[in-house]
């Protein structure tokens, strides 16, 4: 009686829950509303009945012969396209974002001019630190992945750069929109809260501030499901060699013997000094380097979030708040670069997001 235990469980539910909910006090109301719509898909699931000769039972080649609807098991589908993801590659994709922009500092650029500075004699290390970690990298090569494979993997990832993307491959394009768009999405979700704290006049208070969970659940969930069908192939293992690689560098720049050759504090000063001599000019370090610290955060964190439709707002909140201080650090970051000197705002890129059109200024009266 598979289908009909199916038919009535999903008939009557709605009634049951509406008187339940109706003699719970509010409090209790909120804590089980989680825990009934839980119980109604086991329900569900249980009276759907043995689906595995469903087919069969259906078209009559079951052991029992051709049976009415009402004794056929219900076909139970569960709705797991969300969670079809491969955590692994998701966060090498945001170590690889990382590496993208340590190469748009520059990074790996300096590291080949101090090799062939060193290498002619023009710069005075001979037996310090930096000197043997030079040595090393020029007997020992550890990058497998040369610039050009670096390029055809943020091509891919991210769809960055100029590189052609090799014949047949996955490019992810639309990932820097997704991206803004999401980094829109998680600061205007906080600044609407701050605004219904202010209003409501307590962080307490039992009432939700206004917020819209829909649109970073969705954002989150289409850039998660793009990284993770572009990120198969060797990027694994290309991100994990030239992060180790970018390590040895960073390291390489901190040694107080190359630190002293170019008369810098930090590894950082050492990159703008080679930068501006050898390279034609310093990169964006200091936005460079933010929007490389909070894009791998915030990509990190859409790897391992479920974005659960009916997921508690405080809960999120809670578990959230951190990141919206990444994104709001990350579109700082990000309009001071060249690329994002035209973006719109926070309010005007959400949006565009999602598909309204921009406010026309309203006419001053004429007094």
């Amino acid at each position: 009686m598979a289908y009909e235990n199916y038919e009535t469980i999903t008939r009557l539910w709605q009634r049951f829950l509406r008187e339940q909910l109706e003699q719970l006090p509010p409090e209790e109301r909120k804590n089980l509303e989680g825990e009934f719509e839980k119980r109604f898909g086991e329900l569900q699931k249980g009276a759907s009945g043995d689906s595995t000769f469903g087919f069969a039972d259906l078209i009559g080649f079951g052991a029992k012969g051709v049976l009415p609807f009402g004794e056929l098991p219900y076909a139970h589908l569960v709705p797991d396209f969300d969670e079809s993801v491969i955590p692994s590659q998701l966060h090498a994709a945001a170590e690889l974002y990382f590496i993208y922009q340590h190469e748009r500092m520059k990074a790996f650029q300096v590291a080949d001019v101090l090799r062939q500075l060193f290498q002619l004699g023009r710069m005075r290390v001979q037996r310090g630190p930096g000197a043997r970690s030079l040595y090393i990298l020029e007997k020992w090569k550890p990058l497998r992945y040369a610039l050009r494979d670096r390029m055809i993997a943020y091509r891919r990832v991210f769809n960055y750069g100029s590189a052609p993307a090799p014949a047949g491959a996955v490019v992810n394009q639309g990932f820097h929109r997704q991206l803004v768009a999401f980094m829109a999405a998680m600061a205007q979700y906080f600044r609407d809260m701050t605004v219904g704290e202010v209003i409501r006049g307590s962080q307490d208070i039992d009432d939700r501030p206004f917020g819209n969970l829909a649109s970073i659940q969705r954002l989150g969930t289409d850039l998660r499901f793009a990284l993770d069908r572009a990120s198969y192939g060797n990027i694994l293992a290309l991100t994990h060699e030239t992060g180790h690689y970018l390590s040895t560098l960073l390291d390489l720049f901190d040694q107080p013997d190359i630190k002293k050759a170019f008369d810098a504090n930090t590894k950082w000063d050492v990159i703008e000094v080679v930068s501006n001599r050898h390279l034609g000019g310093m990169a964006e370090l200091s936005q460079r380097a933010k929007m490389a610290e909070s894009g791998r955060r915030i990509l990190q964190w859409i790897a391992d979030q479920d974005f659960e439709t009916t997921a508690d707002p405080l809960v999120f909140r809670a578990e959230a708040r951190p990141f919206g201080a990444h994104a709001e650090a990350w579109i700082a970051a990000y309009r001071m670069t060249a690329e994002g000197r035209a973006f719109p705002g926070v309010g005007s890129a959400m949006r565009s997001t999602l598909g309204l059109k921009k406010r026309k200024p309203s006419l001053a009266l004429a007094s």
